[in-house]
C-alpha cells in the first residue's frame, strides 16, 4: 500500500474514533448531568452555574423524593400496571401470531391487516372514545384501565413482528410434531415458543420501554394521587404556584431512568440480536 493509501487510512480511523467519542459523549452528559444534579445542594442551584459539579453529595434529595415525593407509591403503580401488562399482550398477541401465521383459515390476511391497521392510529384519537368509554364502564382511576389499554394499544406490534417470526418457522418441524400425535396448543407451547423465545425476549423489552415511560395514557384516566404512575407521579413535584424544587426532582427523575437504563445497559445486546433476527426472517 502506497504512503497515501496508509495516510488516508490513518484519517479515516481517527474520524471514525472522533466521531464515537463525540456521539458518547452526547448520549453519556445528559444522564452524567441529572444525576449530578439530583445530589446538589439546594443553594446551589441558585448560586451557581448550572452545568457546575456539586460541592457535596446532598443525599437529602433521595430521601425526600422517596418519602415526601411518594416516589414509592409510584413505583408500586408502575409495577402493578406494566407487568400484567406485558404478560397479556406478549401471551395473546403470540398466540394470535401463530394462529395467524401457521394455521390455514379464512379471513386471516384480513384480520392481519386489521391489526397492521391499528399500528397506524395515532394516540390522540384513541383518548376521547377510551376516556368515554371508562367513564360509562367506571373504570376511570383505577389500574385495571390502563391495563386494558397498554394491552389493547401492544397487540397490533407484537401480532406483526411475531408474525414475521413465525413466517420463517420451518414446516418441517411443525409436520413432523403433527404426525407424532401433537396437538395444536402442544405445537405453539413446545415448539413454537422456545424456537421463538428471544423474539419475545426482544418484544418484552421493547413492550416495557413503552409501558414504563407512559405518560399520555396514565395523564388521561388516571387523576388521583395515589394511583399515578412513576410518570405522571413527577408532576407532582411542581408547587402550587408553578414553583419547582430542583434538587428532589431530579432525583426524582433519577429513580424513574435509572430501570430502564440498567434494563438497556445489560440487555441492549440480546434485544439488538432480536431485532436484527426479526428483521432478517421477515
Amino acid at each position: 500500500m502506497s504512503r497515501t493509501g496508509r495516510r488516508r487510512d490513518v484519517m479515516k480511523k481517527f474520524f471514525s474514533v472522533l466521531l464515537t467519542i463525540l456521539l458518547v459523549l452526547l448520549e453519556t452528559y445528559p444522564l452524567a448531568w441529572l444525576l449530578l444534579s439530583s445530589v446538589k445542594a439546594p443553594h446551589e442551584f441558585t448560586t451557581r452555574p448550572i452545568y457546575a459539579l456539586p460541592t457535596e453529595i446532598w443525599g437529602e434529595n433521595y430521601r425526600r423524593a422517596w418519602t415526601e415525593g411518594k416516589v414509592g407509591t409510584y413505583f408500586y403503580n408502575s409495577i402493578i400496571a406494566t407487568f400484567p401488562s406485558l404478560f397479556f399482550v406478549l401471551l395473546l398477541g403470540t398466540m394470535a401470531a401463530f394462529g395467524i401465521e401457521i394455521l390455514r383459515w379464512h379471513l386471516k390476511n384480513t384480520i392481519l391487516l386489521v391489526f397492521l391497521a391499528g399500528i397506524m392510529i395515532p394516540v390522540q384519537m384513541l383518548l376521547l372514545p377510551l376516556f368515554v368509554l371508562y367513564h360509562r364502564m367506571n373504570l376511570l382511576d383505577t389500574r385495571l384501565a390502563l391495563i386494558l389499554t397498554y394491552v389493547a394499544y401492544g397487540l397490533p406490534l407484537t401480532v406483526f413482528f411475531m408474525s414475521s417470526y413465525f413466517q420463517a418457522l420451518p414446516r418441517e418441524i411443525l409436520e413432523a410434531a403433527i404426525l407424532d400425535g401433537a396437538t395444536i396448543p402442544q405445537i405453539f407451547s413446545r415448539i413454537a415458543l422456545p424456537i421463538a423465545a428471544n423474539a419475545i425476549f426482544t418484544l418484552a423489552m421493547v413492550q416495557f420501554f413503552f409501558i414504563w415511560n407512559d405518560l399520555i395514557f396514565s395523564l388521561t384516566f388516571i387523576s388521583k394521587t395515589e394511583l399515578r404512575t412513576i410518570q405522571t407521579g413527577l408532576l407532582n413535584f411542581a408547587g402550587r404556584f408553578g414553583q419547582i424544587e430542583w434538587g428532589p426532582t431530579f432525583a426524582a427523575i433519577s429513580l424513574a431512568v435509572i430501570p430502564t437504563f440498567l434494563v438497556y445497559l445489560f440487555l441492549s445486546r440480546l434485544i439488538m440480536e432480536g431485532l436484527t433476527a426479526g428483521a432478517l426472517k421477515g
